[in-house]
């Protein structure tokens, strides 16, 4: 009796929790329908007392609203892409080879994860500037390919990944990269979806780095053209809230995708069995 009422309290809790979590997204999703002067007025009310979709036709016509959501939607998935390939590729060879140094350099590569990201903004800045690369997506790309975190959580998941598998491979005539691509990676699915989950947020919600090395504004992504909505003394948030509700679209699909994955993947990453 006493574990039920623990567990009826736990999930009451974790409600109010989702309630207050999704609140912010739920008033900002329902505000994309108010008129700017109800956004703004001093009597406030959750839903919308006059309805409208001006926001939503009007986003095209502020500013080049779709070539910039699908240059996001393109840099994401291909970062996405490369840098779980790559996490692969790095944590296969940290669990399941054996080489000098490998604990030192393993290290190394955790050790990145530990500087701040202000501290090497400006050296990564003067690097890709000088190297000519300044307003190309391979500025973009490059920085984002390799994942120190992505490699540390693949070579932990691949660690539950019995040794004796890829021996009977080997023994069979297997070459390292069938075994790579035909045993590893299908049985790291969980773990490549949440990393895939992960990368993606990170990519899709990068401001500062795109904003310093873009500056074609047809090369933009969304999040730094969502600014320009956002004058010197006005706001126009009505078409602000419209672009950012389309905007998290993609993110939920992502995760609608990955989801039934995501927990266990993360849970074999992060306990070692």
């Amino acid at each position: 009796m006493k574990q039920r009422v623990q567990t009826v309290l736990l999930h009451v809790v974790l409600v109010v929790l989702g309630v207050i979590t999704l609140l912010p997204f739920g008033w900002m999703a329902v505000s994309a329908f108010k008129p700017n002067t109800e956004i703004v007025g001093v009597d406030q009310s959750f839903l919308p007392k006059e309805w409208t979709f001006e926001n939503f036709t009007s986003i095209q016509e502020n500013f080049a609203f779709f070539r910039l959501f699908a240059n996001s939607v393109g840099l994401s998935l291909a970062i996405t892409a490369i840098a779980v390939y790559t996490s692969l590729i790095g944590g296969f060879v940290f669990a399941k080879y054996e080489f000098r140094g490998k604990s030192q350099v393993f290290a190394l590569v955790l050790s990145t994860m530990m500087i701040p990201w202000a501290v090497v903004i400006i050296p990564r800045y003067t690097m890709f500037a000088d190297a000519g690369l300044k307003d190309s997506y391979a500025s973009i790309v490059i920085p984002a390919a390799i994942s120190a975190f992505g490699i540390f959580m693949m070579r932990q998941s691949m660690d539950n990944i019995p040794d004796e598998i890829l021996e009977a491979a080997r023994i069979d005539g297997a070459s390292e990269l069938y075994i790579f691509h035909r045993i590893v990676a299908p049985l790291s699915g969980n773990a490549i979806s949440a990393l895939a989950i992960f990368q993606f947020l990170w990519v899709w919600e990068d401001y500062l780095w795109p904003y310093l090395m873009l500056t074609d504004e047809s090369k933009q992504v969304l999040a730094v053209g969502l600014t320009t909505f956002q004058g010197r003394y006005t706001t126009d948030y009505g078409g602000l809230f419209a672009a950012t509700t389309i905007a998290i679209v993609p993110v939920l699909i992502v995760y609608v995708v990955f989801q039934r994955r995501f927990v266990a993947g993360a849970a074999s990453a992060a306990v070692k069995g």
